[in-house]
C-alpha cells in the first residue's frame, strides 16, 4: 500500500512537471502544421529603394522557407504606422515587424549615438564588420532589453556635406555656414567642431530651407540628396562618407515569444538573405546615384572628392572630440569600433 500511495505521488508530480513545460515553452515547440503565421512589416520608405526591396525580398524567402507557414505582409511609405509610433504599436503587437532608423532607437538606447560618430568608420567594410560582430551584438543586446528583438542592421548610406556656398573640402571650409542637422548631441557637437552654426529642422523642411537661406548646408546620403533634389538649391557636394545611416529591423517580442523556435530560426535565415540582398542593393543606388549626379546634373553641381591628407585632416579634428561622448556611447563601445579589424 505504501509503495502504491509513493508511486501515485511520483506520478503526479511527472504530470505536473510535463504540464509545465509546455505551457511556458511554447517558442521551443514544433509549429503547428496547420497553423499559419501572419507578420505585419511597416516601414516608412517607397517599395523601390534598398529597404523597401529588401522588405519584400524577405518576405518572399520567408514564406517559400516555412512552406507557406509565415506569411508577411508588407506595409511600406509609412502606410500602417510610420516610426515615430511604431514602437508602441510592436510592444502591442499591432505590428510584428518594423525597421526604423538608427536615430529612432536614441531617446531609449543612448548606446546608438554610436552611429553618428563622425569618421569613426573608416570603410563600409570595416562598418559591416562593427555591425556583425561584437559590437553589433551589444547594441542588439541593449534593444532586446528594452522590449524588442533584434535581428539585423541595413544599409542606408554615409553622409555627404552639401552647401550652397563655399565647397566643405577641408574642416575650416565649414566655418560661419549654417548646417542643418537631425537633433542630436553627436551631431551637434560634430558641427561646433568645424566651427559651423548647427541648425535642427526637419527632414521635411530642409529643400526649402536651403533654397531660401535658412540653412546653407546639410549632411545627408546620396539616396535622401539625390531623391529630395537638393542638388537643385545647392552648388556642391562633398564625398566625405563622414557618418553613417542605417536601419535596425525589430519583431514584437509578444509575437516572437508566440512563434516556434523552428519558424524563429527560418525567420533568422531568410533575414540574413534580406540583408546580404539590401547591402548589396544600398551599394548599387549609392554608385548609380553619384554618376548620375556627375553626369545627368544639369545644375552644374561640382562633386569633390576627398585626398588622403584631406581625410586625415578631417580625422583630426573629429577624434579630439569623441572624449565629449563618451558620457552617452561609453569610451569602451568607441573604442571597441575603432578597434574592429
Amino acid at each position: 500500500m505504501k509503495k502504491l500511495l509513493l508511486a501515485s505521488i511520483f506520478a503526479a508530480f511527472a504530470l505536473v512537471g510535463c504540464g509545465s513545460e509546455k505551457a511556458g515553452d511554447t517558442a521551443g515547440a514544433k509549429a503547428d502544421p496547420n497553423k499559419t503565421y501572419e507578420i505585419k512589416f511597416a516601414h516608412v520608405v517607397s517599395a523601390n529603394t534598398p529597404k523597401g526591396k529588401a522588405a519584400d525580398f524577405f518576405a518572399k524567402r520567408v514564406e517559400e522557407l516555412s512552406g507557406g507557414k509565415i506569411k508577411v505582409h508588407v506595409y511600406p511609405s509609412a502606410q500602417l504606422v510610420d516610426d515615430d509610433k511604431v514602437f508602441q504599436e510592436l510592444k502591442r503587437n499591432n505590428v510584428q515587424m518594423a525597421a526604423p532608423s538608427f536615430s529612432k532607437f536614441t531617446p531609449f538606447a543612448k548606446e546608438f549615438n554610436l552611429w553618428d560618430i563622425p569618421f569613426i568608420f573608416r570603410d563600409t567594410e570595416h562598418l559591416h564588420k562593427v555591425m556583425d560582430g561584437e559590437v553589433g551584438q551589444i547594441l542588439k543586446d541593449v534593444i532586446s532589453q528594452k522590449g524588442f528583438i533584434a535581428l539585423d542592421y541595413w544599409d542606408a548610406g554615409f553622409k555627404q556635406f552639401s552647401t550652397n556656398k563655399k565647397p566643405i573640402v577641408n574642416p575650416e571650409d565649414a566655418k560661419g555656414q549654417k548646417m542643418r542637422i537631425m537633433s542630436s548631441k553627436v551631431l551637434e557637437e560634430q558641427t561646433k567642431a568645424i566651427k559651423a552654426i548647427p541648425q535642427v529642422l526637419p527632414f521635411g523642411e530642409v529643400y526649402s530651407a536651403l533654397q531660401t537661406g535658412v540653412v546653407d548646408a546639410a549632411e545627408n546620403p546620396l539616396s535622401n540628396l539625390y531623391n529630395s533634389k537638393f542638388y537643385e538649391v545647392q552648388s556642391s557636394i562633398t564625398m566625405s562618407n563622414h557618418g553613417y545611416l542605417g536601419y535596425l529591423v525589430v519583431v514584437s517580442d509578444k509575437f516572437w515569444q508566440g512563434l516556434p523556435q523552428d519558424l524563429q530560426e527560418v525567420v533568422k535565415t531568410a533575414m540574413k538573405e534580406a540583408t546580404a540582398y539590401e547591402r548589396e542593393e544600398s551599394a548599387k543606388e549609392e554608385a548609380m546615384l553619384l554618376d548620375k549626379l556627375k553626369t545627368d546634373d544639369k545644375t552644374g553641381t561640382k562633386i569633390y572628392e576627398l585626398t588622403e591628407d584631406q581625410k586625415k585632416a578631417w580625422q583630426e579634428v573629429m577624434v579630439a572630440i569623441y572624449p565629449k561622448f563618451y558620457d552617452i556611447v561609453s569610451k569602451e563601445l568607441i573604442e571597441k569600433t575603432i578597434n574592429t579589424k
